[in-house]
């Protein structure tokens, strides 16, 4: 019994490799006994294997069995070896699936996808970023960059952790930063000095801006006056943290179902939202724009961030030019071609 327990010992230190060897060599040499000691049992090789696995597996069909005294004395030597090798492989690989469930659970894991989005900084804002973004793309793939040490979204299979300092280059990369499609940074709640807070958030938009400048970057900035700082690292788009709520806040309570109808522009839980549809080249005028977009159940709201151009019909639309309408999404994928 002492030797057994020290062979299992052993056996449950090596490698995972090194034990799979070990079960193809111990397969393939008792099959090839187990053939020369009976080969009118068996009639070929092939069926010496089948019933070598059988036997380890403890399933046992009984369309093969030894018939000699030497087959039944090496029958009993694998329900010894074999049985307790296959369950030393099954063990193995158990433990092999809750190592891969605590690497999760605790943010080591790299990311090995791409066209994701990366949300820096857990907060209440970041699970509903999360929300938001599945109901746009169900299929999704969302990577949560934080220092904590455990998922804090750990139902969410779509959603990947990865722990350490968002700022450095080691974590960015292991959440996959240069293959992303966007990333999102949060304000760190955690951090109670505003100004502190805009400067790690700085930190980690220079270090995105740094190993993969082509990723669309948005930064939720605590004070507007630290806007031109960002700039400098050309994020490419800023949310005032507080100035949101203030502002339709104030609406709600001046303007009675303002708000409602800005909230349900910006999430995409309603019918209508707003979205980016491609410039058909017939259109010479923003006036034909708007009035082909309305004859399909679009209204055309802005060129890029010019809201002003349903007052200037007769305009031009230039080259560059980046039109966005308010529309559900059945009629945006007609007029996009989707």
């Amino acid at each position: 019994m002492h030797f057994f327990l020290r062979l299992s010992a052993r056996m449950m230190r090596m490698r995972k490799t090194t034990i799979g060897l070990i079960i193809v060599i111990f397969v393939t040499v008792s099959a090839t006994i187990a053939y020369l000691l009976e080969p009118s049992t068996f009639h070929s090789w092939f069926n010496t294997l089948y019933w070598v696995m059988t036997t380890m597996a403890t399933v046992g069909y009984g369309d093969f069995f030894a018939a000699t005294v030497a087959g039944k004395l090496f029958t009993l030597f694998l329900y010894i070896f074999g049985i307790g090798l296959l369950s030393l492989v099954i063990g193995k690989i158990i433990d092999s699936i809750a190592g891969i469930q605590r690497q999760r659970e605790a943010g080591t894991l790299n990311f090995h996808g791409g066209n994701h989005v990366i949300l820096i900084n857990w907060s209440r804002k970041a699970k509903s970023a999360i929300d938001e973004i599945l109901t746009y793309d169900p299929k999704a793939q969302i990577v949560i960059v934080d220092e904590t040490d455990r998922h804090p979204a750990l139902q969410m299979h779509q959603v990947h952790f990865v722990s350490g300092d968002p700022s450095s280059a080691e974590t960015l990369i292991k959440a996959g930063i240069e293959r992303a499609r966007a990333a999102i940074i949060f304000a760190d709640t955690r951090i109670e000095e505003t100004s502190l807070t805009d400067g790690k958030s700085l930190l980690i938009a220079s270090s995105i801006e740094r190993i993969a400048p082509e990723v669309h970057t948005t930064v939720e900035i605590m004070h507007e006056k630290h806007i031109q700082n960002f700039r400098f690292v050309q994020v490419n788009e800023f949310v005032l943290s507080h100035d949101a709520i203030s502002s339709l806040a104030v609406r709600a309570a001046l303007q009675e179902g303002n708000s409602a109808v800005i909230s349900q522009l910006i999430s995409r839980e309603h019918g209508d939202d707003i979205y980016e549809v491609p410039c058909n080249p017939a259109w010479k005028t923003y006036g034909e724009a708007f009035q082909a977009l309305l004859e399909q159940g679009a209204t055309l709201l802005a060129d890029r961030n010019d809201m002003s151009i349903n007052r200037r019909l007769s305009e031009l639309i230039p080259a560059d030019a980046r039109l966005y309408v308010v529309a559900d999404e059945a009629t945006y994928r007609r007029i996009a071609g989707k």
